[in-house]
């Protein structure tokens, strides 16, 4: 069965296409399967952005589609940057929003730097069923960038001693909070 990922990111595609081919999909992004557009995320929440991807890309398509919104949640800064992670203080860049954070915490101390990735998965099957479901990855934010590896906030998100960009890709992609997300899909797709 065909499932279109309402993305072009090539990571993301990969990873669906490890996990969501062994049962049965045929796992292309929306590019491969011919859909150009770029669907504006005015939800309010991670879960109301991933629908409006997955509902505007499977209108086009009618196949099954899979859409994921996520970012990072800071304690301290009432949630934020939240679902504006990718555009957190108009910032274009990695390095931007993550010395933002930085110098938003400057004076805050450990203790009160909790943090949490979320990632929202939202799934609608060929017949029109939609299934929704939620990851999040619980750490703290630490006092400078550190790692080369991860993306995004990854440097600065502290996981068990180490930065999401330090820690191990075999490790992270089974604690994040994508991974925790496709566990979740997985199970409710095996169910039906």
């Amino acid at each position: 069965m065909k499932l279109v990922i309402a993305s072009n990111n090539k990571g993301k595609i990969r990873e669906y296409k490890q996990l969501l081919e062994p049962l049965g999909y045929e796992v292309c992004s929306q590019s491969e399967a011919g859909i150009d557009i770029e669907v504006e995320e005015t939800g309010t929440t991670f879960a109301e952005n991933s629908a409006l991807k997955a509902r505007a890309v499977y209108e086009l398509c009618g196949c099954a589609v899979l859409a994921d919104d996520s970012g990072l949640s800071v304690d301290a800064l009432g949630g934020e940057p939240g679902v504006y992670s990718a555009r957190y203080g108009g910032s274009t860049t990695d390095e931007q929003r993550i010395a933002l954070v930085l110098r938003k915490l400057e004076g805050v101390t450990k203790d009160k730097r909790g943090a949490h990735f979320v990632c929202t998965i939202h799934f609608i099957k060929a017949d029109g069923s939609e299934i929704a479901v939620e990851g999040r990855v619980y750490g703290s934010i630490g006092y400078e960038p550190l790692g080369e590896n991860g993306f995004g906030y990854d440097p600065i998100f502290m996981y068990e001693g180490k930065s999401f960009a330090q820690v191990d890709a075999e490790v992270k992609n089974q604690v994040s909070h994508r991974a925790q997300a496709l566990k979740k899909l997985l199970e409710e797709l095996k169910k039906q």
